[in-house]
């Protein structure tokens, strides 16, 4: 018998986190999705689905009151939103690099610290990063505030799994490779990948069930190709 969960995913609207939020559902699993277009969501049966933008810090506080008067705890925080943004450095705004980092950095850390109050010990909060925020793999020309973004998620969750180690959650950090989603083929045009979003989004859930049972702090990278 499965040993149902209670999953908050964030960035669920389309690509890995739809596809993570209909697989944890179907398998039984409590499933609270996140995103600032929910309409795909909608459809989706066993889904609560809620309209949150993660930069707006006041949206997501009351969010998480909603479902602290709702008595709900996380086992589960799935941080999968992230924003891509292929362009030239010299042609990167700062405005650009600032509403990168927003989403996959700031953003990230206000929900963060917002759901701790109703997560504990045991809870697990697994951060999707990107193999090209890791130190040492390929990087590529036009990925500058993506990639460095990436790259701050991966220290984050490195310092947070310290500083919670007596008390939980466990904290994780996974780089994944190329992905076939619609964020991919905004920014590379015409480029394929190997790896469907379904499959990942089985990786990633499955992960982030257990994972935290033989890891804590730790970088995984999730990616066919070497760095």
């Amino acid at each position: 018998m499965i040993n149902k969960k209670t999953i908050l995913i964030t960035g669920a609207s389309n690509g890995i986190g739809f596809e993570i939020a209909k697989t944890a559902a179907s398998l039984g699993h409590k499933v609270i999705a996140i995103s600032r277009d929910i309409t795909n969501l909608k459809p989706l049966i066993n889904v609560d689905s809620y309209s949150v933008d993660i930069t707006n810090d006041s949206l997501i506080e009351s969010f998480v009151k909603n479902l602290i008067q709702k008595k709900i705890k996380l086992d589960i925080l799935i941080n999968n939103a992230g924003l891509l943004v292929n362009m030239p450095f010299e042609e990167t705004s700062i405005k650009t690099f600032k509403n990168v980092y927003n989403v996959n950095v700031f953003g990230v850390v206000s929900v963060i610290r917002m759901c701790l109050p109703i997560m504990n010990k045991k809870s697990h909060v697994l951060n999707i990063s990107s193999m090209g925020g890791v130190q040492g793999s390929s990087k590529f020309p036009g990925l500058s505030a993506y990639s460095s973004s990436k790259g701050a998620l991966i220290t984050l969750t490195e310092l947070l799994a310290e500083e919670y180690n007596e008390t939980g959650p466990s904290f994780n950090v996974l780089a994944l490779g190329a992905v076939q989603t619609e964020m991919l083929e905004k920014a590379f045009p015409g480029y394929k990948s190997n790896v469907s979003a379904k499959k990942m989004a089985s990786y990633i859930l499955e992960f982030s069930i257990s994972g935290h049972e033989l890891y804590n702090g730790k970088l995984i990278p999730v990616s066919l190709s070497t760095p």
